[in-house]
């Protein structure tokens, strides 16, 4: 009998978290360095995770250097895994414009060249739809034209493993480069009091 609970309870406890995994959903942002668009959307509650990578070119499998060096096509990107029953993807939107200078259509503050340019990945129409809304809302806040594009979702792939979490594993390098890089500046200049819109605990 005890045995029987037992399995019971463990098909349960599997369901629930098969169930849970289920629901989770994902969405792809070009915003520049992928380590500072991890580091932002980490800090959003409902974020699940984040893995840096690249899209939207027709290399398959690129390299960091071949990204950075132009021809593939593809853009530094963040795929962002959530739950959509804390936090919605219209609230990620608005964390993405907020987080970046989407009026910048030659890259994103000091790293320049179309693979560090911005751009939303969207899955479907209705993503499509909501992107397209979102970006007219936030144009509504700034003063030059928002150049961002809203494009279909490409194939995704990760980058390798050290630039995975970056910010974690190597803090004072990070933040040196997004001081120098003056991300934080460039990105309060552009949205004054409704910078890191939707990321608590920016500082």
């Amino acid at each position: 009998m005890k045995w029987t609970t037992l399995t019971i309870a463990l098909a349960l406890s599997f369901a629930a978290h098969t169930a849970s995994a289920q629901q989770l959903e994902k969405a792809i942002f070009a915003g520049g360095c992928f380590w500072c668009v991890e580091s932002d959307f980490d800090k959003v509650p409902g974020v699940v995770s984040t893995v840096s990578g690249y899209t939207g070119g027709k290399t398959e499998n690129p390299t960091y250097k071949q990204v950075t060096a132009g021809g593939t096509g593809h853009y530094e990107a963040v795929e962002i895994t959530y739950d959509p029953a804390k936090v919605s993807y219209e609230a990620l939107l608005t964390a993405f414009w907020h987080s970046v200078d989407p009026t910048d259509g030659g890259g994103q503050f000091c790293d320049r060249g179309q693979s560090y340019e911005t751009a939303v990945f969207a899955a479907n129409e209705k993503e499509r739809r909501l992107a397209e809304a979102s970006r007219k809302a936030a144009q509504k806040r700034v003063d030059n034209p928002i150049v961002t594009p809203i494009l279909a979702a490409a194939p995704f792939y990760a980058a390798e493993d050290y630039h995975q979490d970056y910010y974690k594993k190597n803090p004072l390098r990070y933040n040196y480069y997004r001081w120098g890089c003056g991300r934080n500046n460039r990105v309060k200049e552009v949205w004054g009091e409704h910078a890191y819109e939707g990321i608590p605990g920016h500082g």
